[in-house]
């Protein structure tokens, strides 16, 4: 098992959601915006619920940025904490940190398919990566989102709405997902358990 959890609190409304899908794994998790308390974790996640540039001038204010920017440790990033590790986000035109090339773009409103994107959709692999072991090809994830980053060379995952977006991406220790995996039953809780244990 993974020892401490850091909870990066980008004040995102989650959080309370999140922490309880961790308990239930048997993990208990710091939230905090303490520098070293995030540097000295052994996981690192990075949540966000709303906008952007409100998340992003938080982390500016607490002085997070180039502290999220050199972990070295492994580093979840979920829903808007996905976009937030982008280079930048069309909502408000904020500059995010740069950590995975590709700009959250807004969602195409299409008949059938409303904005924001909410309520449960298959996520289609694109490439190997441990957060999705054992996690079939197809399943079903929870999303709540307005933006969202195009499919690129960094995607782990695609979902659709109108049209095709990356669910999951991946660089290096830095790893994201789109949807809410603390709000996605039993393949959201795999997710969880994979990105928390280390590989074997």
């Amino acid at each position: 098992m993974a020892g401490s959890v850091a909870i990066i609190d980008s004040g995102g409304a989650n959080i309370a959601s999140l922490q309880f899908a961790l308990d239930r794994l048997g993990y208990s998790a710091s939230l905090t915006t303490a520098p070293n308390v995030i540097q000295g974790a052994d996981r690192v996640i990075l949540p966000g619920v709303g906008a952007a540039a409100d998340a992003m001038q938080r982390l500016r204010d607490g002085g997070l940025v180039d502290v999220i920017r050199g972990l070295g440790q492994p580093v979840l990033g979920i829903c808007l904490g996905m976009q937030l590790l982008a280079d930048a986000s069309e909502e408000e035109d904020v500059d995010c940190l740069g950590i995975i090339p590709g700009v959250a773009r807004r969602l195409p409103v299409a008949e059938g398919f409303p904005v924001p994107n909410m309520g449960w959709c298959p996520v289609t692999k694109t490439a190997e990566t441990q957060v999705l072991d054992g996690i079939d090809d197809g399943s079903y994830f929870y999303f709540v989102h307005s933006y969202a980053l195009p499919a690129s060379a960094f995607t782990l995952a695609t979902a659709r709405h109108a049209d095709e977006f990356s669910a999951v991406i991946g660089r290096e220790n830095f790893v994201a997902a789109q949807f809410h995996p603390e709000r996605s039953s039993v393949d959201g809780a795999r997710l969880l358990r994979n990105f928390l244990e280390p590989a074997t």
